[in-house]
């Protein structure tokens, strides 16, 4: 029998560290990498580090607009998974909504092991981050505080998510810390027995 492919979803509010955190463990497994912030602004032919200060729920940040970059984002892990047996792939966005949770499991469960990283960190950590990414010109991330303070108010804990499904990782810590954690964690969901 194929070995069945592999989606691991890095999601939570912006400047907790998921974008850091999920292109570091797709590189070390050579898995494709998704991020919503770069296929949003593919999708409306910008430069990934073009700076867009829309206000919330405006531009390429409206609903119809997030919309379509979730859809593509599925579109993509699609893609990938028919390539091939065995295949990875790192889906990398806020992911609020449990809708937007559901939506990934009901699209890509048949074809792939769907795990859940919820990644959080203290608020003083995250505006410090978001004030880091306003000057640098690498950036990728639009997030604000203004933005944060919405999604904070709008963010949905996955409850519905079980413990084999789902990781709650604080990323106040060193990369070689949560890479660590995540591959002792993708042991334990590996063999059933081991997570209750």
């Amino acid at each position: 029998m194929a070995a069945v492919g592999k989606v691991v979803v890095f999601f939570g509010m912006i400047a907790t560290g998921k974008s850091y955190l999920a292109e570091a463990w797709a590189g070390k497994h050579a898995c494709g990498y998704y991020n919503s912030d770069r296929v949003r602004k593919e999708i409306a032919g910008l430069a990934p580090e073009s700076r867009q200060s829309d206000p919330v729920d405006q531009g390429i940040y409206s609903h119809e607009f997030s919309r379509k970059t979730y859809d593509q984002l599925l579109t993509l892990a699609e893609q990938d998974l028919n390539a091939g047996p065995g295949t990875c792939v790192v889906l990398d966005g806020s992911y609020q909504s449990r809708y937007e949770r559901e939506l990934v499991q009901e699209k890509l469960a048949p074809k792939a092991n769907v795990l859940f990283v919820h990644c959080i960190c203290p608020e003083e950590v995250m505006r410090e981050r978001m004030k880091q990414r306003q000057n640098d010109p690498q950036a990728v991330s639009d997030g604000r505080w203004e933005i944060y303070q919405q999604q904070k108010m709008r963010f949905e804990m996955p409850s519905e998510l079980s413990p084999k499904q789902l990781l709650i990782i604080d990323t106040n810590q060193t990369l070689d810390a949560l890479l660590g954690l995540l591959e002792e964690w993708m042991v334990k969901v590996a063999d059933p027995q081991a997570v209750a």
